[in-house]
C-alpha cells in the first residue's frame, strides 16, 4: 500500500518473546493435560502442532492464552496522529520522545500523498510556515513546551511500544478495519505490522482476517451541540462518583485486612474519625488496593491535543478521547508565556486561524478525510471523559499537581483535586503532590518549595 512520500516512516517489530508460540500452546494444554507447568512447556516443542492448537483454542474464544506472547514495536518517523491513536490501547507500554524537552524544529513532518499537486504544494508550504514559527518562538525565548502548541499533527513522532498478542490484535483490527482505517497512514502501518507478526507467529494470526469484528468500531450519534450551553461549561466537571467514599474505602480495608464480621465493620465505619484513621493507614502503606473501591468520572473541557498524552499515560484511568473529526479548530490553548508578548500573541493566533482556514479549504475541495488530521495543531482542544478509582487518582494527583508537572495538566489536576475534596473530603484531604503525601521524589530536580506547596494543599 503506497500511501506516503516518507519511506522512513515505519512500524517495525523489533523483538518478541523468545519462546514464540511455545508458551501460548503450553497454556492451551495445561488445563486439560496432566503434568507440571514446566513438563507441559517442555513437551510443547513442535511448532506446527503449537500453531494448530493456538488457532483452535483462540477460535473457541480462549484468547487469554496468547497474552503470553509479547511484541516490542518501534515506530519511526510516523505522525503524532499515529502516536495518539496507538497510546489509547491501555494494555500496552509506551515510551515517547518528549515534546517538553526535545527541539522538534529540525525533526520534520509526515507528508501524505494528496491527489492534487496544488493541494500537495499548499500543504508543504503551510507545514514549513508552522515549523518556521515554532523555531522563531523558541528563538524568542518561548519554552519548547509552549512553542510545541504550534506544531501540526503531522509532526514526526518516534516511540516504542510493548504489547501482548491479544491487545496487539485488537490494535491491528482498529488500524486496518476499525476506527483508524480511514487514515491511509494508520492502515498501511497496521498492514505492515500484521504481515510481520503473521510471519513470526503464524498460529496466533492464522484466522486474523476471517475473525475480524463484524460490528461497528464505535457508535455514531446525530445529536448537534447547543452552542449556548457550550459557553457555560466549566473546565472540569465532576459528573459522577461513589457516594459515602470514606466509608467505602474503610470498609474495603477492614474486609481485606481484618477478620471482623460485617456487622462489626459497619459499626466502625459509622465513625468518621475511625474512617479517617483507616484511610491514612492505607495511603501510608504500599498496598493501597482499598482505594480502588471508589470511582469518580470527570468531563475535562478544552484539553489541548498535546495534553492528551499526559492523560493517556495513566493506564488505569478509562479515558474517552473523541475523534479528531470533532475537534473545533478555532479553539486553542494560549500559553501564558506567549500571552505576555503582544507581537507573539498576534502571530500565534494567526497561525491557528490560517491552519483552520486551510483545513476548511481542503475539506471543501474533497480532500480525503483521512488526511485532514494532519492539518490540526497541537494547541487545538477537545473535550474528554475520564473515570478513575481512588488509587489511580492518588498517583495522578501526586504526579500532575507537582510544581514540576507541565503547567496545563497541572492546572487540570489541581482543579480535579479541589472537586474531589468537595465531594469526599475525608478521603481526598490526604491527596496532593508527592511532597504533600509523603516526600518529594525529584532529587536534584526538586522545585525547592516543598514547605510552601504543602501549605497550599492543606487549604486547597
Amino acid at each position: 500500500m503506497d500511501t506516503e512520500f516518507n519511506t522512513n516512516s515505519k512500524a517495525i517489530i523489533i523483538g518478541m518473546t523468545d519462546t514464540g508460540e511455545k508458551i501460548p500452546a503450553a497454556s492451551g494444554r495445561i488445563s486439560t493435560q496432566p503434568g507440571t507447568a514446566l513438563e507441559i512447556l517442555e513437551a510443547s516443542k513442535d511448532p506446527q502442532k503449537n500453531a494448530s492448537l493456538i488457532s483452535k483454542v483462540t477460535r473457541s474464544g480462549h484468547n487469554s492464552t496468547i497474552e503470553h506472547t509479547v511484541f516490542n514495536l518501534a515506530f519511526q518517523n510516523v505522525s503524532v496522529f499515529v502516536e495518539q491513536f496507538i497510546i489509547e490501547f491501555r494494555l500496552a507500554s509506551f515510551t515517547v520522545k518528549s515534546r517538553r524537552y526535545v527541539d522538534f524544529g529540525a525533526l520534520g513532518y509526515y507528508t501524505p500523498r494528496f491527489a492534487s499537486k496544488s493541494v500537495q504544494d499548499r500543504y508543504t508550504a503551510h507545514m514549513n510556515y508552522l515549523y518556521g514559527e515554532y523555531n522563531s518562538f523558541i528563538e524568542a525565548g518561548i519554552p519548547k513546551e509552549d512553542a510545541r502548541f504550534l506544531l501540526p499533527y503531522s509532526l514526526y513522532s518516534n516511540f516504542f511500544c510493548t504489547v501482548n498478542a491479544r491487545e496487539f490484535i485488537n490494535m491491528l483490527y482498529a488500524m486496518i478495519y476499525g476506527r483508524g482505517s480511514y487514515s491511509p497512514e494508520l492502515k498501511a502501518l497496521g498492514i505492515s505490522l500484521y504481515e510481520q507478526a503473521r510471519g513470526m507467529t503464524p498460529g496466533i494470526f492464522t484466522d486474523f482476517e476471517t475473525r475480524r469484528p463484524s460490528v461497528p468500531d464505535v457508535p455514531s450519534f446525530d445529536y448537534k451541540p447547543d452552542k449556548e450551553l457550550l459557553e457555560s461549561e466549566e473546565k472540569v466537571e465532576l459528573l459522577n462518583y461513589t457516594p459515602d467514599a470514606a466509608r467505602s474505602v474503610a470498609r474495603a480495608a477492614l474486609i481485606e485486612y481484618s477478620a471482623l464480621p460485617t456487622a462489626q465493620i459497619e459499626k466502625i465505619v459509622a465513625n468518621s474519625d475511625e474512617c479517617s484513621k483507616i484511610i491514612k493507614k492505607v495511603i501510608d502503606s504500599k498496598r493501597k488496593r482499598p482505594l480502588e473501591a471508589i470511582t469518580f468520572t470527570f468531563r475535562i473541557n478544552g484539553v489541548s491535543l498535546s495534553c492528551l498524552t499526559h492523560f493517556a499515560r495513566h493506564r488505569m484511568q478509562s479515558v474517552g478521547i473523541p475523534s479528531l473529526k470533532l475537534t473545533d479548530r478555532r479553539k486553542y490553548i494560549l500559553p501564558p508565556t506567549v500571552a505576555k508578548n503582544p507581537e507573539l500573541t498576534a502571530r500565534y493566533k494567526e497561525a491557528f486561524e490560517k491552519t483552520a482556514a486551510l483545513y476548511d479549504d481542503f475539506k471543501a475541495l474533497g480532500v480525503d478525510e483521512g488526511l485532514l488530521p494532519y492539518i490540526q495543531l497541537s494547541g487545538n482542544t477537545v473535550d474528554i471523559v475520564t473515570t478513575a478509582n481512588g488509587r489511580e487518582l492518588l498517583l495522578f494527583t501526586q504526579l500532575r499537581s507537582c510544581n514540576r508537572a507541565q503547567w496545563e495538566i497541572r492546572e487540570y489536576a489541581v482543579t480535579m483535586l479541589s472537586k474531589l475534596r468537595a465531594a469526599a473530603p475525608d478521603v481526598f484531604k490526604y491527596y496532593g503532590p508527592s511532597c504533600f503525601v509523603s516526600k518529594c521524589p525529584e532529587g536534584a530536580l526538586t522545585c525547592g518549595k516543598a514547605a510552601e506547596v504543602c501549605e497550599k494543599f492543606k487549604i486547597l
